[in-house]
This record gives structure tokens, C-alpha cells and sequence, in this order.
């Protein structure tokens, strides 16, 4: 990826980034106000789960910023892992956000079926914003799970699924809000409990994906397959013996070790091993950077053998 494809992928998500910040805001602005004055409190939970939106937003608006700066002596991979790090603080706070929502809704539902509580049905309002709320998800999710799969950006990519997400959470609310109006009182609350479930999963979801690429997790027997037929195909590799790759952010850096001929000069030698790294830069997307180790091997069969750890 060369610096106008970076520069590309930046731009596109930090619009995915901001314009999401920007529909969650307005969003939590409208849901809160509607929930308290229309008397709903799966709305209501929607709306504080759309704050909770806004407040990560913000956090990986910052995150995002800092991932676009250039390498440096003490980042010389770049500043990428800080796309991770941003998936990491948003599953944080969908999950802080589920506990809170679900606890609150669930002593509403308690309230009302002991007859502690008094609920008379949610405003016509409340369900008209909630069938909003999922129209503009819906297109939210559709759009920046493009741009997560086009730059690959693991922060982008959680953003999406927490728009889907909220499209359940809001088909909870406007169900909840409907049979409330029906006479169904204590369904409203409940769907707030369940709305809270939802966000639950889309946070645990999130972190298990950015742990696994702070934590170095590769597509092991994928890219091990594919480096081997790549280097299948080149003259001079009788062997390769391990592949290590390393994740930053999108990013993968690879270290190999190669058998040649130990009849050749070290030139030709360096000269497998350039095409090797060109190869592999070429055709193995968002790999950032190879390094190929070379030594003599005695030349058995013209196939490539390899033990790969990845």
C-alpha cells in the first residue's frame, strides 16, 4: 500500500468515524428527550445507549487521529495498533453502558408486576422515533461496513457492528413502545432489558475481535498456505522454513527464512531473496513489510518443502 492508498484508507474512515459521531449524537439527543417526555423507557435506554455512542465516538475519533501519524524512531511499524486500541475502548463502553441499561430496566419490569411502579404506555412519538432511529441505522450499518471492508480497519469495522446492532436494539424499543400502548405495560421496560442484551453481545463481540489483534493473532493456516504457493512459483527457494508475521493495526510485517542453493554466490542469493520480498509485497494485501533470511540447503527434489509458524 503505497502513501496515497494510506492516505485514502485515513480518509475514508475518519468520515465513517466522524459522520457516525455526528448521526449517534443527534440520535441520542432525540431518543433521550422523547424517552423522558413520552414516558418510554425502552426509548429511553436507547437514547443512553446512543450517548454511550457519542462518548466513544469522541474517544476513537481521537484514537483514529493519533493511528495516522507517520513512523517514528519509537513507532518505527507506525502508530496503526491505536485502531485496535479504539475497538478496545468502544466494546468497553457498549458493555458498561448493557449492565447499566439492563439493571435499570429490569427493576422497572419488578416495579410494575409487584405494583410498586405505574406505567400508562409511551407517547405515539416515542414509537415513531424509534422506527426512525431504524431506518437511519440501517443505512449507517450498509454504509460504513463498506468502508470497513475496503480499508480494513478494525476500529471502522466495530463501528458497523455496532450500527447493526442498534437496529435490533431499536426493533426491541419500537416493539416494546407498541405493545405498551396496547395495554402491555410492563413489555416496554422489558424491552429496554432486552435491548440491553443486545448491546451486550455487540461489546463482548468487539473486544474478543480487538483483543485478538492487539494480542498478534494472524490467519495462521491461511497465510501460510498462500505464501507457500506464492513461493512455489519462484525459481531459486528450495525451502522455506518459517514464516513469522506480526499484526500492526491492519498492518503485517513478516520475517522468512528460505533455503537456496549453496552452490550460488551470496549476489544470487540476495537476488532470490529480493524477489521473494517483492512477491510477497505484491500479491499478500496489507502486508506493510518483509523480511527474507537466506542459507544453503542441499538440493533434493525441486518442490518447495516448509514448516510455518505464523
Amino acid at each position: 500500500m503505497n502513501k496515497k492508498q494510506r492516505a485514502e484508507r485515513g480518509r475514508k474512515s475518519n468520515q465513517a468515524v466522524h459522520v457516525g459521531l455526528a448521526v449517534n449524537a443527534l440520535l441520542a439527543l432525540v431518543k433521550t428527550c422523547v424517552g423522558i417526555l413520552g414516558n418510554s423507557a425502552a426509548l429511553l435506554a436507547d437514547g443512553i445507549n446512543s450517548t454511550s455512542d457519542v462518548a466513544y465516538g469522541v474517544v476513537m475519533s481521537i484514537c483514529m487521529r493519533i493511528s495516522s501519524k507517520p513512523a517514528d524512531h519509537e513507532h518505527p511499524y507506525g502508530h496503526d495498533q491505536m485502531e485496535s486500541i479504539a475497538a478496545v475502548v468502544v466494546g468497553a463502553f457498549v458493555i458498561s453502558t448493557a449492565i447499566a441499561i439492563f439493571w435499570n430496566s429490569i427493576h422497572s419490569v419488578y416495579e410494575l408486576v409487584t405494583g410498586q411502579g405505574e406505567f400508562r404506555g409511551a407517547a405515539i412519538a416515542a414509537l415513531w422515533v424509534a422506527v426512525l432511529t431504524i431506518a437511519v441505522k440501517l443505512l449507517m450499518t450498509l454504509w460504513t461496513a463498506d468502508i470497513g471492508r475496503t480499508t480494513q480497519n478494525s476500529a471502522v469495522i466495530a463501528l458497523a457492528q455496532d450500527h447493526r446492532n442498534d437496529i435490533f436494539a431499536s426493533v426491541a424499543a419500537a416493539l416494546g413502545i407498541f405493545f405498551g400502548r396496547m395495554g402491555y405495560f410492563w413489555v416496554d421496560p422489558f424491552a429496554g432489558a432486552v435491548v440491553a442484551v443486545i448491546i451486550l453481545l455487540t461489546g463482548i463481540e468487539i473486544l474478543r475481535s480487538a483483543t485478538a489483534d492487539l494480542m498478534d493473532t494472524v490467519p495462521g493456516k491461511t497465510l501460510a498456505k498462500k505464501v507457500e504457493a506464492i513461493l512455489e512459483r519462484l525459481g531459486g527457494v528450495m525451502e522455506v522454513e518459517e514464516v513469522h508475521a506480526h499484526r500492526f493495526g491492519p498492518y503485517l510485517v513478516m520475517n522468512i527464512t528460505i533455503g537456496v542453493d549453496g552452490d550460488i554466490t551470496v549476489s544470487e542469493g540476495d537476488d532470490i531473496a529480493t524477489e521473494v520480498e517483492e512477491s510477497l509485497l505484491e500479491e499478500i494485501e496489507f502486508l506493510r513489510r518483509v523480511h527474507v533470511h537466506y542459507h544453503p540447503v542441499q538440493a533434493q527434489n525441486d518442490s518447495v518443502t516448509s514448516t510455518i509458524a505464523v
